[in-house]
């Protein structure tokens, strides 16, 4: 029987257009149209290329050395570990096979390694175990093809058609932002068409830099170098780790010490004896040799250096501790260097010159150790004839830099690979960055940041001296040439003259927020200004959240931005002025921003070019009320004190100690007693409440570019010191001083170009 045949539908395509060979997978009985499938097909150039097969081979490590050697320690100063080795030949091994060598693809895949290590801002010596190397070789992996580098376009290309994410039992390459965090340097956009995008404004170039945020580095005394701290930063940590926090302020202090040119022993000479001059530092006449506290046991009469810690035991006695034992300590007859100028407290690490008195009245026992052997309290007591901090090092000779370095320096530059902000290193981008801001920082505009501190927002006055300061940098009249924009604003608390959400009248969190919104009025009015800055508010102790249960007192370092609660409404005044001024239909440049960090934080541009710590605290009364008295000099001993060694940019003309003012005297003293300590907070626990794991945030080593310590105990002032610009705004308000009339206002101006800073005061 004949059966007539039905009239066949037209064939949808499948979603996958590429047709099986296997019945199962229902293959069309008809060929595809290919005018329904050509609009999906790739182009020609965009086609997967074929992939080359690689036969690994086992080559091994010594056989890879010299050029391993050959590019990362000749060409890129980089020290590789026998882990490193290994896991590059093993690497090269399996992915260049037999031609590593003729066709030179391990050279070209080292030098891929070594440039991403320091684009990541690794240390000098590369390690095996780092993950930052495995990172590295695994993002290298997905890019290999035929033993070779991919370029950044074909990888994008070939990757945008992989159809999932495994194909050809090969792993799902990357995208490109993801490599360029490595630092890939053939994957990621050249350099130079880079600065084309960012060259615009000085601003795009500034990075504000969280306590919180800060990387968190360790000092391997075995080593000698830092590294990342491979737990995660807590705010309830262990016990052990309030004990390393110390360990690591003397760590930090010891090796600054033994780099300084003083306490290095020449080979050919024989050690001298340990004698502090009486300029605040180790005398350069003579080497120094610091003696651990342990080794004083049976050395009784003799003279030695200690370097340690000032502490109080607990019978109130004062005492020095180091890493190997502790000692009463005698500074009957010691006297402070330099006379007047620092400030030496409980907490603070220190040079001490003096004898060894042994107890033998304490029988066998305490020569053996006193109370606690080695690592306990020392039998007797060390009789001071001198005490004084270590000496300060300069941050061009901690990195290293374009200044010239001091020549009688027989230490260079020690932690030029290390990136201590997460900003990069400065042998890594130092010379890019200096190259961008010597071209952006032009000599005839100025390039301030205007620094203001105690806006206690509930005092009408400190509004109307707000107002003084944001009209001297803005436009006299709509029509008057625009004024020099300051790079950035900031604004120190405490926002509040009282506690805030302490329960006192007229401060809780309603109030709090009314007095930002006063504040977020007075910025509304000044669009020009605020559309061409950045605003950055940095909190004191009367700040919320902590004044909640503080009611003012010290709350613990580094604290937390004030909530955006109580913020929105500036967040919307800024915003408003950027639409006003860079509006549809007008020029475009940098918009103004406003960001609020913590306390303390760190404002960085250029990269490692710059850095600007801050800190809201009252240092200079903590200083002054748990500070050692000593005893006063007799009239033999009296020499009238000694100068400070000031900058000479800053310096005030040269006089003797006694004659200069107290406020003078106040400022040098602080400004040394910081800078040599580098840490913000030189005290204990129980003075000074310190988040254990966030402590490092607080180191001032290497010293920064410029340290603002907004004090308001302290005068206004600006010292340079060891090339470091120490600001104290002082108080923004100073309608109240002396009968001044309502308006007048101070703040501090500091130029990023040359490194110097004002007081200036306008009303």
């Amino acid at each position: 029987m004949a059966t007539t045949k039905r009239p066949e539908k037209p064939f949808a395509v499948p979603a996958n257009p590429i047709p099986s060979s296997s019945p199962a997978f229902g293959t069309p009985v008809h060929p595809i149209n290919p005018r329904r499938t050509a609009p999906i097909r790739a182009p020609p150039a965009l086609r997967p290329a074929p992939k080359s097969t690689v036969l690994p081979v086992l080559l091994p490590p010594a056989t890879l050395r010299p050029l391993a050697f050959r590019t990362f320690t000749k060409k890129h100063n980089l020290t590789l570990t026998s882990s490193a080795l290994n896991a590059l030949a093993s690497f090269i091994g399996k992915h260049c096979g037999s031609g590593w060598r003729e066709e030179g693809l391990a050279e070209k895949v080292l030098e891929e390694v070594a440039k991403s290590w320091k684009k990541s801002g690794g240390q000098v010596i590369v390690e095996g175990e780092s993950e930052t190397l495995k990172s590295i070789l695994k993002t290298l992996e997905g890019s290999m093809a035929g033993g070779r580098i991919a370029q950044g376009s074909t990888m994008g290309r070939q990757s945008s058609f992989n159809f999932g994410p495994e194909q050809h039992g090969q792993p799902s390459r990357p995208p490109l932002d993801a490599l360029s965090s490595f630092g890939m340097s053939s994957l990621e956009v050249e350099d130079k068409e880079e600065e084309e995008d960012l060259l615009k404004d000085p601003r795009e170039w500034l990075k504000v830099i969280g306590a919180f945020e800060q990387p968190k580095l360790l000092y391997n005394v075995t080593q000698k170098h830092y590294e990342k701290s491979s737990s995660k930063p807590s705010l309830f940590p262990s016990p052990a780790h309030k004990t390393e926090l110390f360990r690591q302020r003397y760590h930090i202090v010891h090796q600054r010490v033994l780099r300084n040119e003083t306490f290095q022993i020449p080979t050919f000479s024989a050690t001298r004896s340990a004698t502090l001059s009486r300029t605040g530092s180790v005398a350069i006449s003579q080497t120094n040799t610091i003696t651990p506290i342990a080794n004083l046991l049976g050395r009784n009469g003799s003279t030695h250096l200690l370097l340690g810690m000032l502490t109080v035991s607990a019978t109130g006695a004062l005492s020095l501790s180091d890493l190997t034992g502790t000692i009463a300590l005698d500074i009957q007859h010691a006297r402070p260097i330099p006379e007047n100028g620092a400030y030496f407290a409980p907490g603070m690490i220190v040079l001490v010159e003096g004898s060894y008195e042994e107890d033998y009245a304490a029988g066998a026992s305490s020569s053996l150790g006193g109370q606690g052997g080695i690592g306990g309290t020392i039998g007797g007591k060390f009789l001071a004839f001198s005490v004084g901090h270590p000496p300060c090092e300069r941050r061009t000779t901690t990195l290293g830099g374009a200044e010239e370095i001091d020549k009688n320096s027989l230490a260079g530059p020690a932690f030029g690979w290390t990136d201590f902000l997460g900003v990069g290193s400065h042998r890594a981008t130092g010379t890019r960055m200096s190259r961008i801001a010597a071209k952006l920082l032009d000599a005839d505009t100025p390039h301030n940041v205007v620094i203001a501190s105690d806006l206690h927002l509930d005092i009408p006055s400190t509004l109307a001296a707000l107002r003084t300061l944001l009209r001297t940098y803005s436009p006299a009249t709509p029509t008057a040439p625009p004024p020099a924009y300051p790079l950035a604003i900031i604004l120190i608390g405490n926002f509040s003259s009282k506690a805030s959400l302490a329960g006192v009248p007229r401060a809780g969190s309603i109030e709090y927020k009314e007095h930002f919104d006063a504040l977020a009025s007075v910025l509304s009015d000044f669009p020009q200004l605020i559309a061409h800055t950045t605003l950055i508010f940095v909190p004191g102790d009367n700040d919320a959240w902590p004044s909640a249960f503080s009611a003012g007192a010290a709350t613990p370092l580094p604290r937390k931005p004030v909530p955006a609660l109580f913020t929105n409404r500036i967040r919307r005044a800024v915003a408003e002025a950027n639409r006003e001024v860079w509006g549809p239909g007008k020029a475009r440049g940098k918009e103004g921003d406003v960001l609020w960090t913590s306390n303390p934080a760190r404002l960085s541009w250029f990269g490692v070019k710059g850095e600007l710590a801050i800190l809201r605290d009252d240092v200079t009364a903590r200083l002054q009320r748990t500070s050692i008295r000593f005893n006063k000099p007799t009239d033999d001993d009296a020499g009238g004190g000694e100068e400070m060694d000031i900058d000479p940019d800053i310096s005030t003309p040269p006089t003797q100690a006694h004659q200069l003012p107290t406020d003078t005297q106040t400022a040098r003293a602080l400004t040394r007693t910081l800078l040599s300590q580098a840490h913000l907070s030189p005290f204990p626990l129980a003075a000074r409440p310190l988040h254990w794991d966030y402590a490092h945030a607080l180191t001032l080593y290497p010293l920064p570019t410029a340290l603002v310590v907004a004090d308001a105990g302290a005068p206004a002032f600006v010292v340079k010191y060891c090339g470091c610009t120490v600001m104290n705004p002082g108080s923004l308000d100073e309608s109240g001083e002396g009968g001044r009339r309502e308006g007048r206002a101070r703040w501090v101006e500091y130029d990023v170009r040359g490194g110097g800073g004002g007081v200036r005061v306008e009303g």
